[in-house]
């Protein structure tokens, strides 16, 4: 049965972040992101990536990214974050949106979806935002404008690059530092919500 991933902050090509996740060389750091995502994702599966695919403005360096990340199994949407050029805080965002189109099944600031936590109980209602709420990797937070609202809801994101995969109540993070370089399965979000719910 085909299942539901969600994953954010791939980074591909940078650097820094191959740095700080024990790689030397970002190729390397990029192929071990492909290998694990291939091992994790079938062919029938969805992946929402919660942004940061890449940090490039270069016509070279999207394509590039963007020609890996279609070479990956799944069917894709893109939730941008804010190294996305095809995120709506870019200028030119609109320039890029028919290429993303062409690898992701949809592009969108923000969504929203429903996870299951038990069987027989309504499923729980889930923001997905590459931001989270508050929470940073710098002092003080930024992209304020392009976060969420905390109204109540349940949030899965990004960006913080941190170890944990909870950020608060209500809040998940899906990106790759928190699931050991894999895109996250439903069930184990679920299984972190029924935690939360019990």
């Amino acid at each position: 049965m085909p299942g539901t991933f969600f994953t954010s902050d791939l980074h591909l090509g940078h650097r820094l972040v191959a740095g700080l996740r024990g790689f030397d060389d970002p190729a390397d750091h990029d192929d071990e992101i492909a290998r694990r995502w291939r091992e994790t994702v079938g062919d029938g599966d969805t992946v929402w990536v919660l942004g940061d695919l890449a940090v490039t403005s270069s016509a070279i360096g999207i394509e590039r990214t963007l020609q890996r990340i279609a070479g990956l199994p799944g069917t894709k949407h893109l939730v941008p974050g804010n190294h996305d050029p095809v995120h709506p805080m870019h200028r030119h965002a609109h320039r890029h949106q028919r290429r993303y189109l062409e690898v992701f099944e949809s592009v969108q600031a923000f969504a929203r979806t429903r996870i299951p936590v038990l069987p027989d109980v309504r499923a729980t209602p889930m923001m997905l935002s590459h931001f989270p709420y508050l929470a940073d990797h710098s002092d003080p937070p930024r992209f304020l404008e392009y976060r969420l609202r905390d109204e109540g809801e349940w949030l899965l994101h990004g960006h913080t690059h941190a170890a944990g995969q909870r950020t608060s109540v209500r809040e998940i993070h899906v990106g790759l530092d928190a699931w050991d370089l894999r895109p996250a399965a439903l069930e184990q979000v679920a299984a972190l919500l029924a935690g939360a719910a019990s």
